[in-house]
């Protein structure tokens, strides 16, 4: 076939035929096709009459230009006024022709609004934009619910960090949280703290670093001996970042973190570090006024007399969650040339009221003592009313103990007070558990009750207040048994060494009290006082 006798041929038919080139330019039309539009013929561009859809037309005639045989479809164009008119087509390649691009017929009856070919066309049309609207909702929704999940997971690690950093009271358990909470807040795979312990410590005196004994898994800068003043090496491939950690005006060091993600927020790591810097702080000042309590109790605690002969040790440790003085004492008196008295006890409560009414209750004792320090029940009787009359709403334990040097005989009392334990020198113990009676203050006009026992030669006494037993939601009696425990691994020690060993029997455990102890260790009854040797006085704190 020629393009002539295509037009020869075509020239007859009622309906429109084109005669296309694969870019949609009009090679020839039949005179029904000027008469449907006069912009049907040679020369125009199919794309020009439908500008607003070319994507889906160049598809369609893609598909037509595939088929030898007529495949049918759609086209719709706009008129010179505006107006959309629908074809119904049906097009295939026109194999005959010869031109220097492949070429189509195209065969097209107009159809009214109500035609169920254009009406499935237009339905089709409309499910695939619906499709791919879905597809690129899911897409968005795929990647809001990514951020949001990874939104969330970055909130529920900084509330885990804060929850942490707020149970945290010791500059080594922020130390901790730091290294093992903090990274996941910060999109890290590490983190490590450099500080100034001065600044985090101020110290009492010069002299003092400032530096808590317990304190650890932080490079303090204070020190050149624990830093060089260079940042630590880290992993191979991480770059570290250098937090600046400043709380009320102070720079106290920096937070150095590994591995941060670039997408984790700058102001999100900024409010990580102020965190980590509030709680350092608070920290710090707990620490330091924590050391002000301990010096302010030691220095309340009676100076113990040097009794020939007479082995003795004491410790102290204030209680972790406490920041106030307390009221424990213990003390020991020159009765007279064959006696010795021991005492201990614990006012109730914490705080200069309750360490005020300890100084005057050492003191009232020096005064009682030599008076019926031989009679422990009446020592017992005459605290009670002192501290019922001159501090009513003061309640205390104590317990009271006299030693004969001549027969080895230990005479004592308690007043609502732990019983003392004594350790023999093969490392057996027993509690003197008898001779109880209720706390000094509440109650006037107690009979108080004694008792007597017999030490030997090396025997050790334990005095202790309840802060070395007690442990938050556990029974009294385990606490005992613990020390009757670490009292069979005590053989062969000191005096000095002996008490150090039950103040730190478990050294991992949380003290919500203070722990004052006394040991005494007893020399070979029958000895006279001016034969026996000058024994030095331990004393040993935390």
């Amino acid at each position: 076939m020629t393009l002539g006798l295509f037009r020869a041929i075509t020239k007859q038919l009622p309906h429109p035929v084109l005669l296309c080139g694969a870019d949609g330019r009009v090679l020839a039309a039949n005179p029904a096709a000027g008469r449907c539009d006069d912009r049907l013929r040679p020369g125009a561009s199919l794309f020009e009459l439908r500008p607003d859809d070319t994507p889906w037309l160049r598809q369609q005639l893609a598909i037509w230009l595939r088929s030898g045989s007529p495949v049918p479809g759609a086209l719709v164009i706009k008129d010179a006024d505006g107006r959309t008119r629908r074809f119904r087509c049906h097009g295939a390649r026109a194999s005959w022709w010869d031109g220097p691009q492949p070429a189509l017929q195209l065969h097209l009856v107009e159809a009214g609004a109500s035609d169920q070919f254009v009406v499935l066309s237009q339905q089709v049309e409309a499910l695939n934009r619906e499709v791919a609207f879905r597809r690129a909702s899911e897409v968005d929704r795929a990647r809001l619910l990514a951020a949001e999940q990874a939104a969330r997971a970055q909130l529920q690690h900084l509330y885990e960090l804060t929850a942490a950093l707020a149970g945290a009271i010791t500059l080594a358990q922020i130390s901790r949280v730091v290294s093992e909470v903090a990274p996941a807040a910060l999109g890290a795979t590490a983190a490590e703290l450099y500080l100034h312990s001065a600044r985090l410590v101020p110290p009492l005196q010069p002299g003092d670093n400032g530096l808590p004994a317990d304190a650890g898994g932080w490079t303090d800068l204070d020190r050149p001996s624990s830093s060089d003043g260079s940042l630590p090496g880290g992993a191979a491939d991480a770059v570290p970042l250098a937090l600046s950690l400043e709380a009320d005006g102070v720079q106290l060091g920096m937070l150095i973190v590994y591995g941060s993600h670039s997408s984790t927020a700058p102001a999100h790591v900024t409010a990580v570090a102020q965190q980590i810097a509030q709680a350092l702080r608070r920290a710090g000042l707990h620490e330091h006024e924590h050391r002000v309590a301990e010096r302010l109790q030691l220095s309340l605690l009676p100076q113990l007399p040097h009794l020939p002969g007479l082995e003795t040790a004491t410790c102290y440790a204030p209680g972790s969650d406490l920041l106030s003085v307390g009221g424990d004492w213990y003390d020991v008196y020159d009765v007279d040339a064959d006696h010795i008295g021991l005492s201990i006890g614990d006012v109730a409560g914490h705080g200069l009221h309750e360490a005020t009414v300890m100084a005057q209750i050492t003191a009232a004792l020096r005064n009682i003592v030599p008076r019926c320090g031989t009679d422990p029940a009446a020592v017992l009787d005459e605290l009670n009313t002192f501290i019922g009359r001159y501090h009513p709403n003061s309640m205390a334990t104590a317990c009271y103990l006299v030693y004969d040097r001549r027969t080895g005989a230990l005479t004592y009392a308690r007043a609502g007070h732990p019983p003392p334990l004594l350790i023999h020198a093969d490392g057996t113990s027993a509690y003197l558990n008898d001779a109880t009676s209720p706390p000094l203050g509440p109650v006037r006009n107690i009979c108080y009750r004694q008792a007597d026992t017999t030490v030997t030669e090396n025997d050790t006494l334990l005095l202790y207040t309840d802060g070395l037993i007690e442990r938050r939601r556990e029974d009294l009696a385990i606490g005992m048994q613990r020390l009757t425990t670490c009292a069979r691994t005590t053989r062969a020690l000191g005096i000095a060494e002996l008490c150090d060993r039950f103040l730190h029997h478990q050294p991992e455990a949380a003290f919500p009290d203070d722990r004052a102890l006394l040991a005494v260790r007893f020399p070979p009854p029958g000895t006279a006082r001016s034969s026996l040797r000058q024994a030095p006085e331990s004393n040993c704190s935390r």
